[in-house]
């Protein structure tokens, strides 16, 4: 199968920028305060580069899979059938996961709906890149 790296490489780095401004500028402080985090309690301990290599990664393996799940439809992927799939790969699998994990945890209505948007938004991101660029 082929892998389509220049829009693997692209998606990982547009979710990992998502990412960013997603728990940053957009919902950080509400996410801090649902999880019980100051400013300064989240920067103890963190070891930042190795979270963020992480991370990275995890996009980037999250889109290798994305670009795999394509390649095994026999019809051409353009960009609303690949903004379908991941929608449906969101709020089908990713986001339910999600809030089975945190209905157990009894983690608040407001952290889950912060973490199953950045998801969806994730996702969506992704399948743009590569509606654009597979």
């Amino acid at each position: 199968m082929q892998i389509h790296w220049l829009a693997v490489l692209v998606a990982s780095v547009a979710g990992f920028l998502v990412g960013g401004l997603w728990y940053g500028p957009i919902f950080g402080k509400a996410w801090m305060k649902e999880r019980g985090f100051t400013p300064e309690s989240a920067k103890q301990g963190a070891n930042l580069p190795l979270t963020f290599g992480l991370t990275f990664l995890l996009n980037l393996f999250s889109a290798l899979a994305l670009d795999h799940l394509f390649n095994s439809y026999d019809a051409p992927m353009d960009f609303h059938h690949s903004m379908i799939i991941v929608a449906l790969v969101a709020i089908g699998f990713v986001i339910p996961a999600f809030g089975v994990n945190y209905l157990f945890s009894r983690m608040s209505r407001a952290l889950f709906l912060i973490d199953a948007g950045y998801w969806l938004a994730i996702y969506l991101t992704i399948g743009a890149v590569f509606g654009v660029l597979r």
